[in-house]
């Protein structure tokens, strides 16, 4: 899934243009706003016009749900700036006397607009001209969490129990994964804006094996031991569970459980200033078990 990370814009405009003339000031972006939004270049924020600063619905306004126009917040607005490229030709009268040496032209999609244009009215994006490259102030755990996106990171790959297996009350089990990058790791990937460059390395540290049967669940630092024959009914050094009643009168005749693998995301600026952290990820993989009472001949 793709995230929206948070910006905060500074720009440095010695005018503005559009195609057609010069934009009001109220168009232009506010400077440090504080919303969410992306796009390949630099994110902005700005305020939509509103007739007062409180009277939310928090704050007492309509309880019953009106519009409160006479007192309404002014409602945050995302917009995208997008340096365009290629950049027009330096006859292009998008440059309106301006020269290429000068600065660069940008487009400028807002998100209201968009929904507009959802609802049957048309989008004209913006086009202005601006001196300089915009300074984007990067938030750089919001690039690292990009990176983990594109490392396509699942739920455990699990082995054992086989969802085809037929097991014991009384026996012990043996659980453990198989291991990749996607469902176990080492994985590792980049991000990069404005000049800002994340790497990010994720592992699983831990498993938690929720097994269906009513019992606490089984922690296991580690992908698990695999079962051999040789080990006869011992138990699993690192990761075992035990059934003590048959699956019968649960749906389906089996136990329905669950893995889930906190996967440990260590991530450093690789370019730009120095800075490092890390944070968790959860992903989960669904399983069945099939366990029956020992069947006894006489």
């Amino acid at each position: 899934m793709l995230r929206r990370l948070p910006l905060a814009m500074a720009v440095s405009m010695a005018a503005v243009y559009t195609a057609a003339g010069p934009v009001s000031a109220s168009d232009d972006p506010v400077l440090g706003g504080d919303c969410q939004g992306t796009s390949k270049f630099v994110t902005v924020c700005r305020q939509d016009p509103g007739t007062g600063t409180s009277g939310s619905q928090q704050q007492g306004g309509d309880p019953k749900g009106g519009s409160g126009k006479a007192n309404s917040k002014p409602t945050p607005q995302t917009c995208t700036v997008e340096k365009l490229d290629p950049q027009p030709p330096a006859n292009d009268p998008v440059w309106d006397g301006h020269k290429p040496r000068d600065g660069a032209i940008y487009v400028r999609v807002c998100l209201s607009d968009a929904l507009g244009a959802a609802a049957g009215a048309q989008v004209v994006p913006q086009v202005f001209w601006a001196a300089g490259a915009p300074a984007v102030n990067v938030d750089p755990e919001q690039l690292a969490r990009e990176a983990v996106d594109k490392m396509l990171l699942t739920g455990p790959d699990i082995a054992s129990p086989r969802a085809a297996g037929r097991y014991v009350v009384g026996m012990p089990m043996w659980m453990w994964v198989d291991q990749s990058a996607t469902t176990y790791g080492p994985n590792s990937a980049a991000a990069s804006l404005a000049g800002v460059t994340v790497t990010a390395t994720a592992k699983v540290s831990s498993i938690s094996w929720n097994m269906g049967d009513g019992t606490d669940p089984v922690v296991c630092n580690g992908p698990g031991t695999k079962y051999e024959s040789s080990m006869g009914k011992t138990k699993s050094p690192d990761c075992g569970h035990l059934y003590e009643e048959a699956s019968t009168h649960a749906k389906g005749g089996k136990f329905h459980g669950t893995a889930t693998a906190t996967w440990t995301v260590n991530w450093q600026v690789t370019a730009g200033p120095a800075e490092n952290g890390q944070f968790n990820e959860v992903r989960q993989t669904n399983f069945t078990v099939d366990v029956h009472e020992v069947q006894v001949l006489n």
